[in-house]
């Protein structure tokens, strides 16, 4: 073999390097596109967590007359639910204040409403799970979902919210709900960012937010049931 071949042999053709950028970028595309479809799928799972405590909320008062959470314990125990989270007054309202959103404390009505949700079968979950962030559900992005009777975010209650979401998973469900250019303080569905999570919601109507992806702090969302 001749010097000229073995040279020849030695290194890639402009071509050959061609191809081979070809398939890195299909790889990568591939990859992002991937990771994008997970998220989009992410988003969607959330919002169909919120709208189903939604239905179920609605669902048990058609059923049984009565706000879950919003019954004696007497009454909840009759039906053969198992647990001790029990309503603290059954007067038509919930007892359950933004600032008891993600805590799920003994002292609202809150444990009760998921006691009575569960039990019922219109959502799934331990009936016998009481106060505390274990009682609460989580959503597809691995946040908590809690209630509030309201006022939150400048709408009336009652109200399911949403905490622990990226900015990314929070414009995206705000863009579900609300359509295309949502704003975070506008509309059926309004949410804040702040240090702490899961964070609480407000009384009062968001301070209009970007939706910056850089954003570190993460957000939680509300609309009304």
């Amino acid at each position: 073999m001749s010097i000229r071949n073995r040279t020849r042999q030695a290194g890639f053709t402009l071509v050959e390097i061609a191809i081979v950028l070809v398939i890195i970028g299909l790889l990568l595309g591939g990859v992002l596109k991937g990771q994008e479809l997970i998220e989009n799928s992410r988003i969607k799972s959330i919002v169909n967590d919120m709208k189903a405590i939604q239905a179920a909320y609605n669902g048990y008062i058609d059923r049984y007359k009565a706000l879950p959470g919003d019954e004696l314990a007497a009454t909840l125990t009759g039906r053969g639910w198992t647990g001790t989270a029990a309503a603290i007054a059954a007067n038509g309202a919930l007892a359950i204040p933004v600032g008891t959103t993600f805590g799920n404390t003994a002292a609202t009505e809150q444990p009760a409403l998921w006691r009575s949700l569960r039990g019922s079968g219109l959502i799934t979950g331990d009936p016998a799970a009481g106060p505390g962030v274990p009682g609460l559900p989580t959503h597809g992005g691995g946040g908590l979902i809690g209630i509030t009777a309201g006022p939150a975010y400048g709408m009336t209650g009652p109200l399911v919210c949403a905490s622990g979401l990226t900015t990314k998973q929070a414009a995206g469900i705000d863009s579900l709900i609300d359509g295309g250019g949502a704003a975070n303080n506008t509309g059926t569905l309004r949410g804040a960012t702040a240090a702490g999570n899961p964070l609480n919601p407000a009384a009062v109507a968001p301070a209009a937010t970007p939706y910056n992806e850089t954003t570190a702090t993460r957000w939680t969302v509300c609309m009304p049931i």
